[in-house]
């Protein structure tokens, strides 16, 4: 089963708290009560000490300060001079009084016999306490000893501090050990009872910690997914200075670059296939082209060499059919030359290294020129012209060129002309553009063949285009020149006829 980090990080941040609770709680049973005896063990020698220092001989002189001490230390104290006789006990006010037969489980061994003619008189003897039997005993210098009692009765453990005195005097300190324990075991209970609150406050804190601090790793982490789907749009916001903040710039620069050798990679791939569909393209137009052109000079060519043999075998034996020989020799002639010169200007303009020379001209005064050499064919051919037009119409591009499309559409125009026979030239503004329209009665282009015109060779009607010696490459090369020109072109089927119209560039100052 997947566990998340951010899972993993809390339980391990409250198995850590845990531990320590433990640890606490552990250490607190196991050597709490041994620290606070060790601690009495220095505080009495620490005590001892005092006393010695400041012990006159006489208790009655220090005895406000012993009484002090021994509220402090919750200890009875006793001096007594080395033959046993009590100078100074807490345990009442008694100064200078005889010590018992045996001091009440203190000394554990009987002191010394006291005669009756002992020169203090009037001694006092304590109460017979219970004895205590000795547990553990401890020698701190020659003049202090330590020693752990319990007391046989009461069953209470004691600590018992004796400490010889500059004077020789003995310092007997005695304290209870049951509120030591009690104490212990008083901080233990608290101590769990905090540790549980300590625990449920460090997985609060957990939690919040651990969410906290996963939430960028997460969030890189998301990042790097969307990366995986080649999605670069998203990115970290670094807003902290450390480690995390570093790989999330690391991380955003790293996206960048992707996202711009991706782009760039698709972007050459799409140069590529373009390539490699234009070379089809290409490839097919060549096939296309020598099949097309094979074809268009196979009739051509037929028909040159059959009259020129004839003319060769004298087949023929009067002047009239000699001269008709000798036109249709010279026309289909004329029919090849004007192919291959088409052929070539396309070729070359299609090849991408022709440059137009543009140059701002009246249309106007050029399309009357071209009007004035047609005058002639329109009028033998019984068609009626109509022209729409401005005095001046200034535009820029190359004359020479866009002649040379004007000429394509009228001879289109031509020799397509049927019913009333009639074709009208006007020129309309169309947003920044002008558009050229050349309308001529007739049949209506076919809709699946309205794209089809404008590519080489390409004939609706063969049969009639052979007619008028077409080739079907004038539409191509007014493509072509218009795609050079950067204006768009096409044509509309309208009413008792066909418009073709090509856009031109107006002049900066029209």
């Amino acid at each position: 089963m997947r566990v998340s980090i951010r899972t993993r990080l809390f339980l391990s941040l409250t198995a850590l708290v845990l531990f320590f609770v433990c640890l606490s709680l552990i250490l607190t049973l196991l050597g709490l009560e041994k620290f606070y005896i060790w601690q009495k063990k220095n505080i009495l020698v620490a005590t001892s000490q005092t006393v010695d220092e400041m012990y006159p001989g006489n208790p009655e002189e220090i005895s406000l300060e012993l009484e002090r001490i021994g509220n402090r230390l919750g200890a009875g104290i006793v001096i007594f001079t080395k033959d046993g006789y009590v100078k100074y006990s807490s345990f009442g006010r008694i100064f200078n009084q005889r010590l018992m037969e045996r001091l009440p489980g203190m000394l554990h061994h009987p002191p010394s016999a006291v005669p009756p003619d002992h020169p203090r008189q009037g001694s006092f003897r304590l109460p017979n306490l219970p004895l205590s039997s000795l547990r553990e005993q401890e020698i701190i210098s020659p003049q202090t000893m330590l020693e752990m009692q319990q007391d046989r009765d009461l069953k209470i453990d004691f600590i018992v501090l004796k400490h010889q005195l500059n004077n020789e005097d003995i310092l007997l300190i005695r304290q209870p050990l049951a509120p030591m324990s009690e104490s212990a075991e008083a901080t233990a209970h608290f101590i769990a009872f905090t540790g549980l609150l300590s625990l449920l406050a460090g997985c609060i804190w957990a939690f919040f910690f651990a969410r906290k601090f996963t939430q960028p790793v997460l969030e890189l982490n998301r990042l790097a997914q969307s990366m995986a789907q080649l999605d670069f749009s998203q990115k970290y916001t670094v807003n902290r200075s450390d480690e995390i903040g570093e790989l999330g710039q690391n991380i955003n620069h790293l996206s960048d670059q992707l996202d711009t050798a991706i782009t760039d990679l698709n972007s050459k791939n799409k140069q590529l296939l373009a390539d490699v569909e234009k070379e089809r393209k290409l490839d097919k137009m060549r096939k296309d082209f020598i099949s097309s052109v094979s074809h268009e000079l196979k009739t051509p060519l037929s028909l040159l060499l059959g009259y020129a043999e004839g003319l060769k075998e004298n087949v023929i034996h009067d002047e009239a059919s000699k001269n008709y020989y000798c036109s249709v020799i010279i026309d289909e002639a004329e029919k090849m030359d004007k192919l291959i010169k088409d052929l070539l200007n396309l070729s070359q303009i299609e090849s991408g290294f022709y440059q137009l020379n543009r140059t701002d001209f009246n249309l106007s005064l050029l399309l009357d020129d071209i009007l004035l050499k047609y005058q002639t064919v329109l009028h033998d051919k019984g068609i009626a012209l109509e022209v729409t037009k401005e005095a001046e119409i200034l535009i820029n591009g190359d004359s020479l060129r866009i002649e040379q499309i004007i000429l394509n559409l009228l001879n289109n125009a031509i020799d397509h002309t049927e019913f009333t026979k009639s074709i009208k030239i006007y020129i309309t503004p169309v947003a920044d553009k002008l558009r050229f329209f050349i309308y001529n009665s007739g049949k209506p282009i076919p809709e699946d063949s309205q794209e089809k015109i404008w590519t080489s060779f390409y004939k609706i009607d063969k049969a009639r285009t052979r007619e008028y010696g077409g080739y079907g490459l004038g539409l191509s090369i007014v493509r072509v020149l218009q795609e050079l020109h950067g204006n768009t072109y096409g044509s509309i089927n309208m009413a008792g006829g066909v418009a073709f119209w090509f856009d031109l560039t107006k002049a900066e100052n029209n």
